[in-house]
């Protein structure tokens, strides 16, 4: 059975009260993963539209011949995507459920429940003056409100609409602490409810980003020409979490601590002129209400706030809603994409959430009523107001993502070029391993020592095979092992200049070329002083030969018929156990104390520092634990295997030369091209044509709607679901080999399938919106 994965990194863009809508579509991305994990566990079917999702993949496998995973391993979302995103990572990682989520988004996602105390209007009379305002907004007749609200719906959207306007004007009208303590409550439920699985293979990483806007700014040191450094004030943050997939023996695993999810949550969506601008301190008062300790507060303020905290300053760092700057953080996920391990064939996506594309914030007229911005030549130009408010809101929040996808372009450009070189070069590398070893190789039982041997033969004609291009990809090589040294010492230093870390970078250079090992030849690098150098310091090329093996593997033998599924169960099993041995160092708390006690003498005694980290990594004994667990799995091999899967790793040497140079010293773990895709309104016609327009209630009231009725938040929750599934059903086929794809007919069986499932599951949460569900039963048929 041939394997694939489906990698989705998810981009979740600011939408204000259109989070609600997003949240129904990153619940599907949970279901479907969760569908994805019991199909793969042989788990009982679950109901709802996991039960579609695993009914599809099952009859992807029975008839295209692919066994088809889900992986939702990136998360990057500003403002309102992020809060949804931050959730979404958390029960991904911990098999937590997102129903409480769900939760407060319906019950607490209301102005009356966010409005600040402080801020609610005492009695009838408090700003008399607003009183023709609320007349003007709410209750001239042929009003916003009697054009687009249900009659249903009216008096609970005017009344909620009166005490918004009569509450405190120039100060923002929304409790932080209230939104704060609603996003504890909802991470405490998650931790609270049922527990299932995790959602992603053990060991694979998971990346969450979330932007912040660092309303003061903090000052960034850059190095010039002349003069030799200035400060200049950067604003933009982005919070950013990693798990590894792993979790202490008998522990389930965990994701972070409750604190820095809630800081993240509520430092991305600080709308402006709405909440407060956050602070630590706001989130140390909620926490001292509560009797709740915060252990990991100073590293992670260290981490999330660095110039602040190298300052003391960590506490006074005003912190104001990520989309200010960057409401479509393309760039964090984009990044991600290096160190990702290949277990099997990828299909990498990255799925963009837009709840409102094309759709501009709303013009008022005098009468409080919306209409077109005129066009042409006589329109007139844009007044104060609007001029501001556009450049500090709209015109940042809805920059198109050309950049961002020239840039995925790119890579997959690359990917492809790369894959072309490989597939020419191959037969000859493998020519050139047979004859440096000799064909009797491949008769013989792999050993330790025999494979240490036989790897070592291979990397000494790579290099003399390689001639005047050797010295070009040692340098290369030399030269990404030293700066990743630097790197991670200054860091480990607690430094933070810009002129400390050149500082850094020149001292562990000086100490490289102290000892000789920048001295490459075309001689194949045989100088004594280089190659212990690599041996000591290459922790890079021991992780690069290793995922290079793990995808010819996938590549090969667990596409064929003819080898065991235990055998490469075991080659597989093999290959990530020895680049767990490696992958464990590049863990920022994997070095203790002693190196960073020496990472902070540096400029003093760089040799100590380097000397400090090789103990530290021990990388010989390392390599000799691999070479048992692949020796032994090579010997479990048939031949024909075998000898494929060893001219990999021993000609692994002769890849690296070809494709370091081209790569520019950067790794490709990943070796498929990048596809994007949208969920939108815009994209979604399955059951009802006209987008969010004809869909969706939050983009009232400049996308604040939703903020006033239980009914809007249950209306935008449900589209959300039904979009969401309309849009995965698609993406999950278009995963698949066009020859061997679902045709329209069953994709369109299943969407029905999917609709009536969630409006099932749904019908008796949302009570408010009976007449939409039995409208939609119609609709869908």
């Amino acid at each position: 059975m041939k394997e694939r994965e489906l990698r989705l990194a998810l981009v979740c863009y600011g939408g204000i009260s259109l989070a609600i809508y997003m949240h129904g579509i990153t619940k599907e991305v949970w279901r479907l993963a969760r569908a994805s994990r019991a199909f793969h566990d042989g788990a009982p079917a679950s109901t709802g539209s996991e039960a579609v999702y695993r009914q599809m993949l099952e009859e992807i496998e029975a008839k295209a011949g692919i066994r088809l995973r889900i992986m939702p391993d990136i998360i990057a979302g500003a403002s309102a995507g992020g809060i949804n995103g931050i959730f979404l990572a958390q029960a991904i990682e911990t098999g937590q459920s997102l129903d409480p989520l769900t939760d407060m988004w319906l019950d607490n996602a209301d102005v009356d429940r966010l409005l600040d105390p402080d801020a609610r209007p005492a009695r009838a009379l408090t700003k008399f003056w607003a009183t023709p305002l609320v007349w003007m907004a709410a209750r001239r007749p042929g009003d916003a409100i009697e054009r687009t609200v249900a009659p249903d719906t009216r008096e609970e959207v005017r009344h909620k609409l009166s005490r918004f306007i009569r509450s405190r004007w120039f100060e923002p009208p929304f409790g932080g602490e209230i939104f704060s303590g609603m996003l504890m409550d909802a991470f405490d439920a998650m931790a609270a409810a049922e527990r299932g699985p995790p959602l992603l293979p053990a060991g694979h990483p998971l990346d969450l980003f979330v932007t912040v806007t660092d309303f003061e700014g903090h000052p960034q040191s850059l190095n010039l020409n002349s003069p030799a450094q200035v400060i200049e004030t950067e604003h933009r943050l982005s919070i950013g979490f990693r798990a590894r997939g792993r979790a202490p023996d008998g522990d389930p695993r965990a994701f972070a601590d409750a604190a820095e999810l809630v800081f993240a949550a509520r430092a991305t969506a600080s709308f402006p002129g709405a909440f407060p601008p956050f602070t630590v301190r706001e989130l140390d008062r909620v926490l001292k209400r509560r009797h709740r300790a915060w252990p990991t507060r100073d590293a992670f303020l260290h981490r999330a706030l660095p110039r602040h905290a190298a300052r003391g300053t960590a506490e006074d760092a005003v912190l104001i809603d990520g989309s200010v700057l960057a409401n479509a953080p393309f760039a964090q996920a984009i990044g991600a994409l290096r160190n990702r391990p290949s277990r099997r064939e990828v299909d990498r996506r990255f799925v963009y959430i837009d709840p409102k594309p094309g759709h501009r914030s709303i013009r008022l007229n005098r009468h409080g009523d919306a209409e077109d911005a005129p066009t042409g030549a006589d329109a007139p130009l844009p007044g104060f107001f609007r001029t501001i408010f556009g450049a500090l809101s709209d015109i940042p929040r809805e920059q198109p993502i050309r950049d961002n996808l020239e840039v995925i372009d790119r890579h997959s450009a690359h990917i492809r070029r790369m894959r072309r070189i490989l597939d020419t070069l191959r037969p000859g590398m493998e020519a050139e391993v047979e004859s440096a070893i000799g064909r009797m190789l491949f008769l013989d039982r792999p050993t330790p020592a025999r494979l240490s041997a036989w790897r070592a033969k291979a990397q000494q004609r790579a290099a003399g095979s390689a001639g005047f291009a050797f010295p070009a990809y040692g340098h290369l090589k030399l030269s990404g092992i030293v700066e990743a040294l630097s790197t991670l010492l200054f860091r480990l230093s607690g430094e933070d200049s810009a002129m400390m870390r050149e500082t850094y970078r020149r001292a562990i250079w000086a100490q490289v070329r102290a000892t000789g090992a920048d001295q490459l030849t075309d001689h194949g690098g045989s100088a004594s002083a280089p190659v212990t150098f690599f041996r000591t310091h290459d922790l890079a090329f021991r992780i690069r030969r290793l995922r290079f093996l793990a995808r010819r593997l996938a590549e090969t033998l667990e596409r064929e018929s003819a080898v065991e599924a235990v055998e490469v169960q075991a080659m597989h099993d093999a290959i990530y156990a020895a680049l767990a041995l490696y992958a464990e160092c590049e863990d920022a708390d994997f070095h203790g104390p002693a190196v960073i006690a020496a990472a902070r003498q540096v400029p003093t005694d760089a040799a100590a520092a380097l000397e400090a980290v090789a103990h530290a990594r021990n990388l010989q004994a390392r390599d000799d634990s691999a070479d048992i667990l692949l020796a032994e799995a090579f010997a479990a091999l048939p031949k024909a295997a075998r000898r494929t899967m060893l001219l990999a790793y021993l000609g692994f040497p002769f890849t690296d030369i070809a494709t370091l140079p081209l790569l520019q010293g950067d790794t490709l773990d990943e070796y498929d091209p990048v596809k994007v895709d949208r969920i939108s309104p815009e994209d979604c016609s399955a059951i009802r044509a006209g987008g969010a327009q004809a869909t969706l209630k939050g983009i009232e009231f400049n996308n604040f709607g939703a903020f006033f009725s239980r009914a809007y938040r249950e209306n935008d929750y449900l589209w959300g679901r039904l979009h969401g599934v309309e849009r995965l059903l698609d993406i999950v086929n278009s995963a698949i080999p066009t020859a061997s794809r679902l045709s329209p007919d069953r994709v369109r069986a299943y969407r029905r399938s999917a609709f009536l499932a969630i409006l099932d599951e749904e019908e008796s949460r949302l009570p408010h919106v009976a007449e939409l569900i039995a409208s939609l039963r119609e609709e869908i048929g």
